[in-house]
């Protein structure tokens, strides 16, 4: 395994860095995504109640490769949808973000639709009585608190996405599981290549799991 780790040990260090923007970058689009198809699951609008519903209904259900495929195949390749360029490389890339966000969103979402259920209904109906509309309410009064009551519900979503990126090797993207792929079929050393691996996504996952422990101790809303 030492031997396998010195000889590839530059290629290991950037597939992992690429997995870590894919998270990063997938994490950032999915709090973003997330946040608004929650904010439409509470709203007092019926349509935008209906196609949150309708979002996360489908996403959840819907596997991430299949979605990831279809990002790459479906509007790169068929409809021509460049989002980067010429370069089939950064466009896999690009697409592979948005395929994890779009998936991850609808776990966002939820997570953040239970924090806005722990809110007391007293607290909206305090920001009404002070003239706050529903977006005021939402990014005033009830967001703030319900970020605070799922903080380790979404460190387990940021956990299960930086897994899930691994997805991306279906479209060529060189993250972790792409070159993983690539070192079993030339050495003769599976057990090992599997750890060396394992191995990496516990050193990135971990201190992961630790943050969000301890902001979640550190945040928490006391009821």
């Amino acid at each position: 395994m030492f031997d396998l780790i010195s000889e590839y040990d530059t290629k290991i260090l950037e597939a992992f860095w690429v997995t870590i923007k894919l998270t990063a970058f997938s994490a950032v689009g999915a709090l973003i995504l997330g946040t608004i198809v929650a904010a439409m699951r509470v709203s007092p609008i019926p349509v935008a109640r209906w196609l949150g519903t309708a979002y996360v209904t489908i996403f959840r259900n819907t596997p991430l490769t299949l979605i990831i495929i279809f990002c790459s195949l479906g509007l790169y390749s068929t409809l021509g949808w460049k989002i980067a360029g010429d370069s089939i490389t950064d466009n896999n890339y690009r697409w592979a973000i948005i395929g994890l966000s779009v998936y991850t969103a609808s776990f966002v979402c939820e997570s953040l639709r239970a924090g806005i259920n722990t809110v007391p209904l007293g607290q909206s109906e305090a920001g009404r009585s002070l003239g706050f509309g529903f977006t005021q309410n939402l990014r005033l009064l009830v967001l703030p608190q319900a970020f605070r009551s799922v903080i380790a519900p979404l460190g387990s979503v940021l956990i299960a996405l930086t897994k899930n990126s691994t997805i991306a090797a279906a479209i060529g993207v060189a993250e972790a599981a792409n070159l993983m792929a690539e070192m079993i079929e030339t050495e003769a050393a599976l057990l090992a290549i599997g750890a060396i691996f394992a191995l990496g996504f516990v050193i990135i996952t971990l201190p992961t799991g630790l943050l969000f422990g301890w902001l979640a101790k550190r945040y928490e809303v006391a009821r």
